[in-house]
């Protein structure tokens, strides 16, 4: 057997291993985003081509622009009770496993692979395979696919390119490589429904989304000469509009799109919890900004959870931009 430590193991200690293991869980964050869902679907397709036992864990639901990927229909909370022992629980794009949330079982970490491209990754696994130069987990798994040498079809190839789509916001943030416009071309020659991702996961947006944009618009605030915006939505903005928690996905790109801005938040008071959401230009590093406050993410984008008061959330992801050197 390949011997556990915190380290990253390669392509094939990884394959090899997915090969004796005969049943999988493939464990999503949770707010799941198109990158850890298509990641998490396309490998557990593929090993279901090999006849492995596949199911999908995800604390929460899984959201309406994401349905469209094969296989959502599977992905619940409740696991079956007659998984065997030895089922390897794969955790797709989180750095620390604790991101699956509260209602997945007590996983040993014998059978935990831990599969991601964040920086700082806690290398929580038995098997740790993480590549942070690839811009998105969905292209680390494609690693694994093309050595399981599992013919990878249209479906497959349309969940690794929602990942790839997902995380570089359409082919607009700065981690679309050309590597990553190379990796999305040959998964539409392989069949991936590029309009379909389009489509569903960055055209079609409720009236109440909608709506809502325009209350955070109104509420937006501008600091440091204009460099820093922020705004945010609460339960009370969610009624007026009509408007969900799912609703709120991609507003701070339009915060951080204002003239002038290098750096956005936006404050999501929702359900007794504020979660913040923090943007770059690319001159700060948010990422260490938010692990000031418990968060993490990706240089120019990243996140957190703020235990207290929304002006105190204001004041504490201020202060920890300006530590950044907002």
């Amino acid at each position: 057997m390949i011997e556990s430590g915190s380290r990253i193991a390669s392509a094939r200690e990884v394959v090899e291993e997915l090969h004796r293991r005969s049943a999988f869980v493939m464990v999503s964050h949770v707010k799941p985003d198109g990158d850890t869902l298509g990641a998490g679907l396309a490998l557990g397709l593929a090993l279901k081509r090999l006849g492995k036992r596949v199911e999908y864990f995800q604390q929460d639901s899984v959201p309406r622009n994401l349905r469209f990927l094969p296989e959502t229909s599977l992905v619940t909370r409740q696991l079956p009770p007659d998984l065997p022992a030895d089922t390897l629980y794969v955790f797709c794009d989180m750095s620390d496993w604790r991101r699956a949330g509260e209602y997945l079982p007590p996983v040993e970490r014998e059978n935990m692979l831990d599969i991601d491209h964040h920086l700082g990754n806690s290398l929580f696994g038995k098997l740790n395979f993480v590549l942070e130069d690839e811009c998105s987990t969905g292209s680390v798994v494609m690693f694994l696919l093309r050595e399981l040498g599992v013919p990878i079809d249209p479906d497959i190839a349309t969940c690794i390119l929602a990942t790839v789509m997902t995380d570089t916001g359409g082919f607009m943030h700065s981690n679309t490589t050309p590597e990553a416009l190379e990796l999305a071309a040959g998964l539409m020659r392989l069949g991936a429904d590029k309009e379909e991702i389009t489509q569903e996961i960055f055209r079609r947006k409720r009236v109440a989304a909608t709506k809502l944009l325009g209350r955070i618009i109104d509420q937006m605030r501008f600091e440091h000469a204009g460099r820093y915006c922020y705004s945010f939505v609460d339960d009370a903005m969610l009624a007026q509009t009509g408007a969900d928690g799912e609703d709120t996905e991609d507003v701070v790109n339009t915060l951080l799109g204002q003239d002038g801005v290098d750096v956005a938040a936006l404050f999501k008071a929702i359900e007794g919890e504020i979660r913040v959401s923090l943007r770059s230009a690319g001159r700060l590093n948010v990422a260490a900004a938010a692990q000031r406050l418990g968060g993490g993410g990706h240089f120019r984008a990243s996140g957190l959870t703020y235990h207290g008061t929304l002006d105190g959330a204001f004041a504490a992801v201020e202060a920890a931009l300006v530590a950044e050197g907002l």
